[in-house]
């Protein structure tokens, strides 16, 4: 009787429900598609995000997010260029260490490596040393500091040595002295270090290469490489050149592997090829990210491109009818001149109008106040952090007062890993304020002047005015 009756209930023909999101039968789905929340949807998470000025923002981003893809948000909201020179930068506060992301790294992961009581955080700046090793690798690893395989000849081309520290086979050695903090102890020891494909080694016998003599000290797999951002002060490391390694799940300082240089472009050379040697290809992905799609571009061998500020910029001639492009490049110096003189005539014009005939004799002394590149009142220490901040390539630079001249003005540029301090004296003549670098050889009239003239030539500097440094603001 029961199959009778279920017969007879199929041949009824079935009701389309109007509401299938109401109904609850076993048999069909509780709510439709559109309402339930998709199994692959992204968790998110909110950060903070610091700039130079210590102002900050908070972000919700998927948990999967990397350093540049926080960059790229960070540019788009604020409008800044992107010129593929901006980083995230970790600094932990409790040990003075800090390290700029790179492009590829999970900013979750990185996070959930601090601890909880730790008020470490996260830089949003400028680092124009970034990849700076890919357009000039020969300036970073000196002649006394590598070595290569003997088989290669003397002379090495600048898409060889690329090729050989990108090579899975051969890699480049480096080696020299440094300066080892001992385990458990305050005190540094002098030893001759190698860096093979295998990881760093020591030497307990001078310079001695034998396998007897070296000794396995650290490996870049499980830990981190971070500089010394204070110096002498927390680790009383015998020089300011330090720089460690630093487990991935690390309890404290008690695991720290630090060591020191002698200098600047030692420091340089070794975090530079720890960096090639631990990330190898993917690094270079990173480099050439921005430029894929350019037509001419091929691997190992990449004109790189200028900035999109440069590009941008072209020399124009707006005192006609009718606007052209100045294609002689002197001409485009003299017609640059002539205008900026036409602009602050204008200006002067302006505070004149106003009944300001103070402001309009100091203007060419205040000018530079609202520039980017004029830091009020630093020391010549934190100048210096600041260059190095930005990367110490050649170019970098700022100016600032002059603390030991109160109507001077100093200019510090970066170059050749170094960082070089410039005095700018005032001189007066026939009742008129002048701007000089040059002892009176070259004159300007205002600080805006004399930067737009050193960007443009390189006069008595070691080379041109490249890339200002600034304090941004999120």
């Amino acid at each position: 009787r029961r199959k009778k009756k279920d017969d007879s209930i199929s041949e009824i023909s079935t009701i389309p429900n109007p509401f299938p999101e109401l109904c609850c039968s076993p048999f069909a789905s509780v709510l439709s598609a559109s309402l339930l929340p998709k199994a692959t949807s992204r968790k998110t998470q909110v950060i903070k995000v610091y700039s130079e000025d210590d102002t900050s923002r908070a972000l919700e981003v998927p948990r999967d997010i990397t350093a540049r893809d926080v960059c790229q948000l960070l540019i788009l909201k604020n409008q800044y260029t992107d010129d593929h020179s901006w980083t995230l930068f970790e600094q932990l506060t409790h040990t003075g260490l800090g390290r700029a992301l790179e492009d590829h790294e999970l900013v979750m992961e990185v996070q959930s490596n601090w601890g909880m009581e730790e008020e470490n955080k996260l830089y949003f700046r400028k680092n124009y040393a970034k990849y700076e090793f890919f357009k000039n690798p020969l300036g970073f690893f000196p002649d006394h500091m590598i070595s290569f395989p003997s088989e290669t000849n003397a002379a090495i081309s600048h898409s060889e040595i690329l090729q050989m520290f990108l090579s899975s086979s051969t890699y480049p050695e480096i080696h020299g002295y440094l300066h080892a903090k001992e385990q458990g102890k305050k005190s540094w020891k002098k030893l001759y270090f190698l860096l093979r494909r295998s990881g760093l080694y020591f030497s307990t016998k001078g310079t001695s290469k034998e396998p007897r003599h070296l000794q396995f000290f650290c490996e870049f797999s499980n830990s981190d490489m971070y500089m010394s951002l204070t110096g002498k002060k927390i680790s009383g490391a015998p020089t300011n050149y330090g720089f460690c390694f630093k487990p991935n799940k690390s309890g404290g300082t008690r695991d720290l592997k630090q060591l020191c240089a002698d200098d600047e472009q030692s420091r340089t050379c070794w975090m530079t090829a720890i960096r090639l040697l631990k990330y190898g290809m993917q690094l270079y992905q990173n480099y050439i990210q921005p430029y894929q799609g350019r037509s001419g571009c091929s691997p190992l061998n990449i004109t790189p491109m200028r900035s999109i500020s440069e590009n941008s910029l072209v020399a124009m001639d707006f005192s006609g009818h009718r606007s052209r492009i100045i294609e002689n490049p002197t001409e485009a110096l003299s017609v640059a001149v002539e205008e900026g003189l036409a602009w602050r005539r204008r200006g002067c014009l302006r505070l004149n109008s106003h009944g300001s005939p103070i402001a309009m004799s100091n203007m060419g002394m205040s000018i530079h106040r609202s520039q980017s590149w004029f830091h009020h009142k630093i020391s010549r220490e934190e100048a210096q952090r600041l260059i190095l901040q930005h990367g110490l390539v050649d170019g970098v630079f700022l100016v600032r007062d002059s603390r030991s001249n109160p109507k001077a003005f100093v200019l510090s540029l970066s170059h050749g890993l170094k960082i070089k301090h410039f005095q700018i004296v005032q001189l007066e003549d026939d009742g008129k304020l002048f701007y000089t670098l040059d002892d009176g050889h070259t004159r300007f009239t205002d600080l805006i002047q004399l930067v737009e003239f050193y960007q443009l030539n390189k006069g008595v500097l070691p080379c041109k005015l490249k890339h200002c440094c600034t304090r941004i603001a999120l």
